[in-house]
């Protein structure tokens, strides 16, 4: 069990790709160690949930993670949610007053449902949202 662990699911493909590195992520352990080194977090938006398979549209139950601690205690500048459910689903349980500025960003998600966007219109959008900050 890791993030994005589908293997059609594209995050894991593009994201070595953006910071020009040619290195396939296979392992929960690669990935890890990945995220490390460009300095990514990666936290769900719901603690739990009740869903039907991997169907977003039957979300019931949810339960949102806390993410006040972490963003209080961290540098984090920018969230990116991936995909337009995580999205709304933060806009309505994060619910936080902070003294720094999070920007939060909706990128189309990395989900092999999501075939409206190709692997490299991802690829260019997702490399926008991490490597060209304010």
């Amino acid at each position: 069990m890791f993030y994005y662990a589908h293997p059609q699911n594209r995050f894991w493909r593009i994201l070595p790709r953006i910071y020009n590195n040619h290195q396939t992520l296979e392992t929960n352990e690669e990935k890890s160690q990945f995220l490390l080194e460009h300095r990514i977090a990666l936290w769900d938006v719901l603690h739990s949930c009740t869903i039907e398979g991997s169907s977003d549209s039957s979300i019931k139950d949810a339960v949102p993670n806390d993410l006040t601690f972490l963003l209080e205690n961290s540098d984090i500048r920018r969230i990116l949610c991936n995909g337009t459910t995580a999205y709304k689903l933060f806009q309505k349980f994060q619910k936080f007053d902070l003294e720094k500025s999070v920007e939060v960003l909706q990128l189309p998600s990395t989900s092999p449902a999501n075939a409206r966007f190709s692997e490299e219109t991802l690829e260019k959008i997702w490399k926008e949202a991490l490597l060209h900050h304010k």
